[in-house]
């Protein structure tokens, strides 16, 4: 006799679904800028993303830090130059407080000096204003993950910046009579030293500033961003 063959049973296909990973959490935004249209601008490029959403507007430095302890939100987007006080202080204030603070310096000014001092001060990225819209958003990812950010230009003029020489105190209270315009004997008169004293700050700021003449230096330190900040 035949054996009757074992009839097989089918096997039900499973449908295999991949799990949706979560929702990344909505990163808080601070905006502080002194220019309405701005502001708007900034709105705008943040509203198309959906993980982005802005909590807070500020006007002024002064208004960013209240609206920072209040809101605690993952990003302050920091304008540099704003009244009452600017963000270099807003940056230094923020991060002795908080020093976990994630700030994005969003500004017009490419100075190297301004990049080396907010970001030394503890800024967590430094972009300008023309920045392209991919640009702004991958920022301010960037930088609410605790990473830093700069674009490829500005990282080389923050890497020209560490290289150089600093200064002194008294070097830079010399260039800055040197840039209103003083002569050797005004400066040692203004500083109460001699006028040789002042000849050797000189020869040592020439040095550091790559310059061989009075006026160059000071053209160097305007271009720079040097003459901007207290010695």
């Amino acid at each position: 006799m035949k054996k009757s063959s074992a009839s097989k049973t089918a096997t039900p296909q499973r449908k295999t679904t991949l799990a949706r990973k979560p929702k990344s959490p909505v990163i808080k935004i601070v905006l502080a800028d002194d220019h309405h249209v701005v502001r708007q601008g900034m709105a705008a490029i943040i509203a198309t993303e959906p993980d982005l959403k802005i909590v807070g507007e500020a006007c002024d430095g002064e208004q960013a830090l209240a609206l920072y302890a209040q809101l605690n939100p993952d990003v302050l987007v920091l304008d540099l130059r704003m009244p009452v006080l600017d963000g270099f202080e807003v940056v230094r204030c923020l991060i002795a407080t908080d020093p976990a603070a994630r700030i994005l310096v969003m500004t017009t000014y490419d100075t190297d000096e301004d990049i080396w001092r907010c970001l030394r001060a503890g800024a967590k990225g430094y972009l300008l204003k023309d920045a392209s819209q991919p640009e702004i958003i991958t920022a301010i990812r960037t930088v609410a993950r605790g990473e830093s950010f700069t674009t490829p230009l500005l990282a080389v003029k923050l890497a020209q910046r560490a290289a150089a020489p600093e200064f002194s105190r008294r070097e830079g209270e010399v260039l800055r009579l040197l840039a209103d315009g003083k002569t050797n004997k005004e400066i040692a008169v203004a500083l109460g030293v001699e006028p040789g004293t002042v000849k050797t700050h000189l020869k040592s700021l020439f040095t550091k500033l790559g310059a061989s003449t009075r006026s160059e230096a000071v053209h160097i330190a305007n271009k720079r961003g040097i003459l901007k900040f207290d010695p």
